[in-house]
């Protein structure tokens, strides 16, 4: 009988080595290239506003959704007053937990619907199901000072 020469290292392992570093490698330069946008996207001045129970980085000419604010006309003027932190491009102002006197002000434009989400209710061994629909209700802003 041939017997066979035992290795230390598997062929199966330094392939797979090999392949994990080059695709760790090709990955490195997109991620530094979608950093360098979203640097240059938010430009020198920002500011992080707390509203819906949720917090949002928005800068001048950002439009975003979201949760309802009440009852607006389109173009009516919105003022921010949670405001968490605000950055110059030079100092950072962070707030405990608001900054005093920092406002946002952004221009009311329309509501809109989310994605529809569907929600179903499931009873095993009892033949029971249930299929609800939702779509939520936004309401989309354009920042307009900070």
């Amino acid at each position: 009988m041939a017997e066979k020469k035992a290795t230390t290292k598997s062929p199966r392992t330094s392939a797979g080595s090999k392949v994990k570093a080059g695709k760790a490698a090709k990955a490195a330069p997109k991620a530094a290239k979608t950093a360098k946008k979203t640097l240059s996207a938010e430009g020198p001045e920002f500011a992080v506003i707390e509203t819906g129970g949720k917090q949002y980085m928005v800068a001048v000419g950002d439009v975003l959704d979201v949760e309802l604010l009440g009852a607006h006309k389109e173009g009516d003027i919105i003022e921010f007053d949670k405001v968490l932190m605000v950055d110059d491009g030079k100092d950072a102002t962070i707030g405990m937990p608001y900054i005093k006197g920092a406002t946002v002000k952004a221009t009311y434009q329309e509501e809109k619907k989310g994605k529809k989400l569907t929600i179903v209710r499931y009873k095993a061994k009892s033949n029971r199901d249930r299929r609800i629909g939702h779509r939520q209700h936004y309401a989309r802003v354009k920042i307009d000072s900070i």
